[in-house]
Order: C-alpha cells, then structure tokens, then sequence
C-alpha cells in the first residue's frame, strides 16, 4: 500500500504472544506458525530503524544493521490510533491490472525501503568520540604526547619571548635569560576564569608570532640594508626581494621560497596561539603550584634587576620582547611625523628659483656624465682581502687615463642607504636631500624640487638621456630627474645573458651608450646618468673583459657566464662573497676607465661613485657607510674648480681624505661651478 495509509494489523487477544519475538521486538507480536514468511516491508520499514539508530553506541552492530527476521508484523499494545486491518483474504472483486506507472512507483518504492536498510556509517560525533578514546587505550602513550606538548609548547614561547632582532646575536646563551613578560603573563592568566583566559592566551600568542616575525625581518633587513624593519614603510620592499631571488637563483627558487615563507608564518601564528592556551590551561589546572611558581620567578627576576646580574655581559632580568614592542612603536611614531616634515623640507630648495641662464655656466660645452657603480664602498678600498685587487684596477686605470691626458680627484660620501636600496642613494646625491626610506623616495619624486640631472636640463644647454640596465619597468622618475631619454634594460639591443641579477655586462651598456648616444654628432653636449650593474649582490657569475670590438649584441658573453660561479655557490658564505665581491668592483672600474680611455674627447667630464657599501656578510661594520667618488677630465679648469674641495689626487681617496654626507653633493656641485643660489619662497 502507498506509505501515506499503512496500517497495522491489530493482535487477536485468542492467540498467545511468542516471548521471543516479544524479547527481541517490543510491542510486536507474532503468531504462531508464521515464522519464515515473507514480512511486509510496509508494515516494518518505519518501525526498524529508530530501533537500530538508538542502539547505535550500545550494540556492536549498530552501525551494520542485520536485516529483520520474516515475521508476520505484530500488533502494538495501544489501539486508540490503530486503522482497521486489511483483511488478507479475497473480497470477491478482482483487483485491477497494474498499470506501468503504479510498476515503476512500486519498484522504486521498495528500492528507497531497501537502500534504508543498507548499513550505514558510524556519525562523525561517535567516530570523533572513538579518537578521542585513544588516550584511555593507551594511557603511556598520552602521557608522553602530552608531556611532549607542553615543553614544545613552553620553548616556542621563552624562544620567541627571548628571541634577538639581530643574527649576530642569536647565540645559544641569549635564551638563559628570565623573561619578565612571562611572569606576568602567568599572573594575568591564573586570575582569569577560563573563558577570558583562552581568549587572552590566544591572542597573546597572536602578538608573540608577529613580534616574532618581526625580528626575523629585522635580521634580513640589518643583514642587507643595514638597518631595521620598518612596519609602515618596509612592505612593499618584500615584493623587491622576491623580485631579487627570481633574478638571481630562478623563478622556481622564488616561487618555492615565497610559498615556504607563507606557510612557515601561518604555521608560527597557529602554534603560537595553540602553545599559550595550553600553558594557561596548564598553570589553571595547577593553581595553587603555579601561583607559587609565578611568586617565586617574580621573586627571582626582581633580585636579578635590582642586583644588576649578568650572564655572559648580558643581564639575566629580560624584557626583551616588551622593549621590542616598545620600539616599534616609537619608529611607527617616527616614521608618520617625519612624513609632514620632510614634505615642507623638499618645498625649501637653495637652487629652485635660480634662472637657467645662472645654472652651472662654467661647464657649458662639456659632456657631464655621472656613473653610479653597484655596492662601490669603503670596504673596496680597505679590506685587506679585498682591496689589493681593486687598487690594481684603479691603478691600472689611472695610468691608462694620465696617459691618454686625464686628470682625476677623489673623496668620501656618506651614502644614506646601505647594502641595497640603490635608488635612494641616487636620489640623495642627485636631489640635496637625505632620502633613507621609500616614504621620503616616493615624497620627492612627486615634488619640484630641482634634481642636479634636471638642472642640466633647466639651462637648455644639454640633451639629458638616462642609461639604466637596471630598469625592467615603467620608470616615472624619469620626469623627476629631467632626462629627456632613457634607456631601460630591453632598449640597449642586448641578447647575450643575464649575469645574476644584471641584465647585462657593465662593459656592454657603456658600449650602448656610446652607439646610441655619445658617439653621434649633435647640436648639444650631452649630460648622461649611467647606473652600472655588474657588481650588484650576489656578485655570481662576475663577467670578464672582452676586446670592445667583439661585443656585438653580447652573445659573446655566453661562454663566460656558463663557467661562472652559480650565486647558490656562494650566497651562504661570506668568504666566497667578499672574493667574488671584489672582482666584482675590478670588472665594473676597468670597464669605466677603459670607456674612457676609448671614448673620452677633451670636453668629456667624468663623475662617478658607489651607491652604498654592500652587505653585512661583506663589509662587515654597519656603521661605516663611506663611499667614494671621483671627477675625472682633461680640462684643468674643471678640476680648479673643486680645489678647495682638498680631495685626494687620483682615482683613489685617501683614508684621510675628506667625508661629506652625500646629500651635500647636489649644493656643493652646483656652487663649484658657477651656479649662483635663488631660494624657494
């Protein structure tokens, strides 16, 4: 019958009820001699499974349901809602045929009852419960696990308590400390009730994750620029570092480290949180002996304080994550009040209003050309192990130039960048401005403020073009530096390969400044800022010299970065760094001094000076971020000019000779030759 009018039959009181059936089916009967027919899937369909499902965690076989025994179905005790049975005998008219239509409901009716009856499995609720279970099954084991647990847990969070911003400093002795926020951590968490505690505990481990990320930045970031991480400014420099790798070891390389580095901080800000909510639920189930213990480390860091007690020169009362923290914040301060200052600084200009025909008059006619060469410091001139080979080259070129009749001095900038971030030591030296971060960058880039390539530009005197090998993009500060042309990495007609992260041989782009723009006959003399890559970090593979004539679209160079060291060789180690760093420095000079040589006419005048001091790993001190710069020409009256700047003679300066922060150079520069001061109103 169709589901919506089942009935069940009604027990005869004249028949007597099987005990068994009655045991294992309550308030169903069965009468006797029935045992083995067919039942009724109508009659028993509903009835089965609320059985089956309440007996599901008592029964081992309540997830596997045996189908029911053939019975005849009984009658239930309580007949106030009983239908009157169908009688089993023929009523004396036939039943109609059955149609197709009512065939196909039937069958797909007893193919629904039938999938009812499949076994189904286990909830997740029960499965779950069964897991859980395991530690009553096997109660070492937990034990073990969750001791375990707990010390794991309590070294991440001393370590990240504890943890220096600085690699120098990450010293196995630096983690025998006391940290003070962890005792008053513990303090804050027995006084809570657990609700707030797991929520407090939480998101402490929340803060110790980031203040943790945050010191691993710090070390990268004083590794290679010198300096701490900014967390308002320094963000989008990640994406340049990417950028970085995929240049140097491969997009692979970079892809694999970008999607490490994601996993491993979402990983630290889980665990983190995790490994607080299970201390605190640890000092909450050991009340009273915890609170003891917080007195007592209380106790313990106080006397430590107050004694001035050390170990290994460092005091062993921390509170380093706190101070930490606190320093962030300062540098957050910082960094948003500088913003409106330096915005009015670069409205202040000595030189703004000074007309064109004023702008330096004692070098009209000349070709100026100002050379930027990557990562040229103080260490190249200094370091023992380092300097024998680039004295050589500059010797070697000095002569060549004094020679050919040129004459050079040299001195000391104050880069205000170190290791990297090349455009800011550009933008100082060209601006007058000191530019130590993206934010005063992107200030000055977006103001009027006169650039020493734009003034060239201002007098009208000089076509201004840019080579920058470097440039793999849109370049807007070309509009800030006043260069009518530039030419990027993919206009010098180069097909030979990259050399790390150089696009091309330093050699090469001075060749495609003189095909392309120094050796063609024009109406102007040209000013020119040429930024030299080749000595960029990680300074593997290092080009070689080839004869000027070979150099072609730079296939010729192919052989000789295949047999170059590979940046993997040496990124790690700080010896091969500091040799390939040389030879680096030897390459980009030579190849200078020999365009010169080659090139140079009687009107040519030189500038050329590093960036910045290269990296941690390779020049050692921070502290020192000297770099050098020489004028080179063959008209003594271009170098009369700057006599009284006291710089030494040659193409090296003395270690005496005289240190000017670089954003000087712009001012002092333009004064020099000829140029007479109109300040902005």
């Amino acid at each position: 019958m169709p589901a919506s009018t089942r009935s069940r039959h009604l027990p005869d009181p004249k028949e007597p009820e099987d005990p068994g059936t009655t045991a294992e089916n309550p308030g169903i009967t069965e009468k006797p001699g029935t045992t083995g027919k067919a039942e009724n899937p109508e009659t028993t369909g509903t009835s089965e499974e609320p059985e089956a499902a309440g007996n599901s965690e008592t029964s081992p076989d309540a997830g596997n349901p045996e189908p029911p025994q053939d019975t005849e179905p009984g009658k239930p005790e309580n007949l106030q809602n009983a239908e009157t049975p169908e009688s089993d005998e023929p009523t004396g008219t036939p039943e109609p045929a059955e149609t197709p239509e009512a065939s196909a409901s039937a069958e797909d009716s007893e193919n629904t009852e039938n999938a009812s009856r499949q076994p189904r499995p286990a909830s997740f609720l029960a499965r779950l419960a069964h897991w859980r279970s395991w530690r009553g099954r096997h109660p070492r084991a937990a034990r073990a696990l969750r001791w375990t647990a707990t010390i794991l847990s309590a070294v991440l969070v001393l370590g990240a308590l504890l943890l220096p911003n600085q690699l120098q400093m990450l010293r196995t002795d630096q983690f025998l400390r006391l940290p003070g926020e962890a005792i008053i951590a513990a303090a804050l968490l027995l006084a809570l009730p657990r609700k707030p505690r797991v929520a407090v505990a939480a998101a402490g481990g929340v803060v110790l994750a980031a203040l943790t990320v945050l010191n691993m930045l710090d070390m990268g970031y004083a590794e290679y620029l010198g300096r701490t991480f900014n967390p308002i400014l320094d963000w989008g420099l990640l994406d340049d570092a990417q950028s970085y790798v995929a240049d140097s070891m491969g997009e692979a390389v970079a892809v694999g480290a970008a999607v490490g580095v994601v996993l491993l901080v979402v990983g630290l800000f889980a665990s983190m949180a995790l490994a607080v909510v299970r201390l605190g639920n640890l000092l909450a189930d050991h009340r009273q002996t915890a609170t003891r213990a917080t007195l007592a480390a209380g106790t313990v860091w106080m006397t430590c304080s107050a004694l001035g007690l050390q170990y290994t020169g460092e005091p062993i009362a921390q509170d380093r994550a706190a101070t930490a923290l606190t320093d962030k914040a300062r540098e957050v301060r910082k960094t948003l009040r500088d913003e409106a200052a330096f915005e009015k600084e670069t409205r202040v200009d000595a030189f703004g209003n000074t007309p064109p025909a004023q702008l330096l008059p004692d070098l009209r006619g000349k070709d100026v050309i100002f050379t930027f060469i990557e990562s040229y410091g103080r260490v190249a001139l200094t370091d023992p192990e380092i300097s024998p080979g680039v004295d050589r080259a500059l010797d070697a070129g000095r002569q060549a130039l004094t020679k050919a009749g040129y004459r050079a001095k040299s001195g000391w900038l104050t880069s205000s960048t170190f290791g990297g971030g090349s455009w800011l030591g550009h933008s100082t030296t060209m601006s007058g401005l000191w530019i130590d971060n993206q934010q005063r960058y992107r200030t000055v880039m977006n103001s009027d403020h006169l650039s020493l390539t734009k003034a060239f530009g201002k007098t009208g005197a000089w076509d201004t073009v840019g080579i920058m090998p470097g440039v793999q993009k849109a370049w807007p500060e070309q509009r800030y530096y006043g260069l009518d042309k530039v030419y990027n990495a993919f206009q010098m007609g180069y097909q030979g390969p990259a050399f790390s992260w150089s696009t091309m041989p330093d050699q090469y782009a001075l060749e495609s400044f003189q095909r392309l723009e120094h050796g063609k006959d024009r109406a102007k003399p040209l000013m020119a800022e040429i930024i030299l890559t080749s000595s960029h970090q990680p300074w593997a593979p290092v080009p070689e010299m080839v004869d000027w004539k070979d150099l072609g679209d730079g296939s010729v160079f192919d052989s000789i970065e295949k047999k170059g060291q590979k940046a993997s060789d040496i990124i790690s180690d700080s010896g091969k760094s500091r040799v390939a760093y040389g030879k680096s420095v030897e390459y980009s000079v030579t190849a200078l001094t020999q365009w010169l040589e080659r090139y140079g006419t009687d009107d040519t005048v030189l500038v050329f000076l590093g960036d910045h001091q290269p990296i941690t790993r390779v020049s050692g001190n921070t502290s020192v971020r000297d770099v050098p710069v020489s004028i080179v020409a063959k008209d003594p009256k271009v170098l009369d000019k700057i006599a009284g700047w006291k710089w030494t003679d040659g193409l090296k300066p003395a270690p005496d000779a005289p240190v000017w922060r670089m954003d000087s150079f712009r001012d002092r520069f333009l004064t020099a030759y000829g140029s007479t001061p109109h300040p902005t109103k």
